[in-house]
């Protein structure tokens, strides 16, 4: 159901903490089958008599993991509601608890969805690392209608301070510092299920960048418009760990 078409909302502390990894339902492209990373480093030091001393050897550094919870008081959408005017929600609270990305059917109003991951901290990425790979994990709450189909782009921007304003909206005013195309689109299939996409080239120039926070807008990939819109889970209750927005990056 549609709750969050108007403006409004309550400010939280961020949310940027380790958590377990979440289940995923595999894709094919830039939706992507979930991968194990298991990376050993082994040391041997041999000694060998008349050689006249012992020679070492390394394997490559170890990977290291780390996953960042969206900030739920930065998440949000935007809402175009005529040419001209939008509505602007942003901060989960206790009526807002999702965000929405395409075309709601009923009033053919466009939503456009952005999730905010702070790089720094303890649980960040540094800014120096490598990075290996990234995935974004969306719990989807539901599609409308839902015998619809709806390709989306997720492409990195970057505002700061983080609020978000009605120019965010448009793609010239603020413009995509890069993109992906997740394949196959949407469906009711993916309703009820973590979906995992790769988003490791926009991590990549991200790092590039030095952005402090790593955000994303996630929109309809228009062509003919499509009155298909998506609800992805932004919970900041109890289930929290196991579907709210999760960014899982491997470095070096």
């Amino acid at each position: 159901m549609i709750n969050q078409l108007t403006n409004g909302s309550s400010i939280q502390n961020s949310y940027g903490v380790t958590q377990p990894v979440k289940p995923y339902r595999p894709m094919v492209s830039a939706m992507v089958y979930v991968r194990t990373f298991a990376i050993g480093v082994v040391c041997v030091a041999i000694s060998l008599p008349g050689c006249g001393g012992g020679g070492e050897s390394s394997g490559p550094p170890p990977a290291i993991t780390t996953q960042i919870l969206s900030d739920a008081a930065l998440d949000g959408d935007i809402e175009q509601t005529s040419p001209t005017t939008f509505t602007v929600t942003q901060g989960m609270s206790p009526v807002v608890q999702s965000v929405f990305a395409g075309i709601y059917p009923v009033t053919l109003t466009e939503f456009r969805a952005f999730l905010d991951f702070p790089l720094t901290g303890p649980a960040g990425v540094p800014s120096n690392a490598i990075i290996e790979s990234a995935f974004l994990d969306v719990f989807i709450d539901n599609l409308q209608p839902t015998t619809g189909t709806i390709p989306i782009l997720i492409e990195l921007v970057s505002f700061q301070p983080p609020t978000l304003i009605e120019t965010d909206f448009d793609r010239t005013l603020q413009p995509p510092l890069a993109f992906v195309r997740v394949a196959p689109p949407f469906s009711q299939a993916d309703v009820g299920t973590n979906v995992s996409i790769d988003v490791t080239s926009l991590l990549v120039q991200a790092q590039q960048l030095q952005l402090p926070d790593f955000q994303v807008r996630i929109l309809e990939d228009l062509g003919p418009a499509i009155p298909v819109l998506i609800e992805i889970d932004d919970t900041t209750g109890a289930n929290r760990a196991s579907q709210a927005p999760l960014l899982t990056v491997t470095y070096f």
